[in-house]
């Protein structure tokens, strides 16, 4: 199921291909002056509450560094808004990053497909309770005789383990990344693993369950996962610039360009451009493509009921019974952030972190694209860090 090309060689073809500069020489413009901050400050009648303009400038000015090439960050909400950007477009140019670009949104692209299962529900044409094996059966073995309700697939509880990738790290899947690995694919090969735990013991986030609710919203509506989500989410929410790129691996529009930092034998780093990658496989798990301004317009109607009614809705802000570790509901993720309570989704794909979140009340609402030189990285990255503090400040 999964190309199985040589470590080894595949790092090599990654070290030969790794043209861009070293980081450091490479953070200044072509003119040779510091890439600065661009800032727009927005204010409603009720400011004092509202988002520290200065901490959010001081956050972004650290931009282009080691960490990150460019950023691109979004607060709002009924006490004010502030949106930045800092960095660079690309290395080789040291243009000032496009404000407005569009950017890989990785797992933030759950809130879309989700938000799509409930109005579905809503519509009643799923039924959150019913087995997912009644409305895929041709695609479960014996081996799941317990039933996974839709509800556990949309809060990570179904004990489904994860597919195949094209790659166990970074060299391999680098190497193939113009391949396509289909979410059919994907799913056959989780399924035939057969189940990690019985269903709604545990929480375990992995894509998979979103890549089976891809391909329920299919077997339900008889139409493309794209075309439902874009009919049901992100038109009716107001989404100009967000799309599904399928297999295409380029970003179509303005964007920022996304580098990985690849380390040489000799022990210095190269950033390598990632920007172009075929992510099919991550499909309704994680292959949308968005702009902050579509971000926040979809947490805002989302959370607003505009797009999924109110007892669908509720499942957005609910943890599954019995689980006291639990932080994930239907397609967000709950989290105290310096005293508020944010229900958001982040997301990574290589050369982009990205998320979206809000307090419930819309009070504050934050997003961010962040051109991470190391995006998949456990690790705190210091300037996703420091735009975080500064926007809930």
């Amino acid at each position: 199921m999964r190309a199985r090309a040589h470590s080894v060689l595949a790092a090599s073809v990654v070290l030969t291909l790794a043209a861009g500069p070293l980081a450091a020489p490479a953070f200044a413009s072509s003119s040779g002056t510091a890439v600065g901050t661009t800032a727009t400050a927005t204010t409603t009648e009720h400011t004092a509450d509202g988002p520290d303009g200065d901490a959010l400038r001081a956050a972004l000015d650290v931009v282009p560094d080691e960490h990150a090439t460019a950023a691109l960050v979004r607060v709002g909400g009924t006490d004010g808004g502030w949106r930045g950007s800092a960095g660079v477009r690309d290395l080789a140019s040291g243009r000032p990053a496009h404000p407005n670009a569009l950017f890989r949104a990785g797992s933030t692209t759950k809130v879309v497909t989700a938000a799509t299962v409930l109005r579905l529900a809503a519509e009643g044409e799923v039924d959150l309770d019913a087995p997912v094996q009644h409305y895929l059966p041709d695609l479960f073995t014996p081996a799941f005789e317990k039933p996974i309700s839709v509800r556990q697939l949309l809060n990570h509880t179904s004990g489904i383990k994860a597919g195949d990738a094209l790659g166990d790290d970074f060299a391999e899947l680098y190497a193939h990344r113009f391949d396509t690995l289909t979410p059919q694919q994907v799913a056959a090969s989780a399924i035939a693993k057969g189940p990690e735990f019985d269903p709604g013991k545990q929480q375990h986030y992995l894509n998979i369950n979103y890549t089976v609710l891809g391909l329920l919203i299919e077997k339900v509506t008889g139409r493309p996962y794209a075309s439902e989500a874009t009919r049901l989410v992100l038109r009716p929410a107001g989404l100009r610039h967000t799309y599904f790129p399928g297999t295409a691996p380029r970003i179509r529009g303005p964007h920022n360009r996304g580098y990985q930092a690849v380390q040489r034998p000799d022990g210095t780093t190269r950033l390598l451009d990632v920007t172009e990658w075929n992510h099919a496989d991550r499909w309704a798990a994680g292959d949308m493509i968005s702009t902050t301004a579509d971000l926040e317009r979809l947490i805002t109607a989302l959370f607003r009921g505009r797009i999924v009614p109110g007892p669908q809705l509720e499942e957005m802000f609910t943890l599954p019974p019995g689980l006291p570790k639990a932080t994930m509901s239907a397609g967000l993720q709950v989290q105290k952030v310096g005293g508020k309570e944010f229900w958001l989704k982040t997301g990574s794909r290589y050369g982009y972190n990205t998320a979206v979140g809000a307090t419930r009340d819309l009070s504050r609402t934050l997003v961010y694209s962040v051109n991470a030189t190391d995006a998949k990285s456990e690790a705190p990255n210091p300037v996703i860090g420091g735009i975080i503090e500064a926007a809930v400040k």
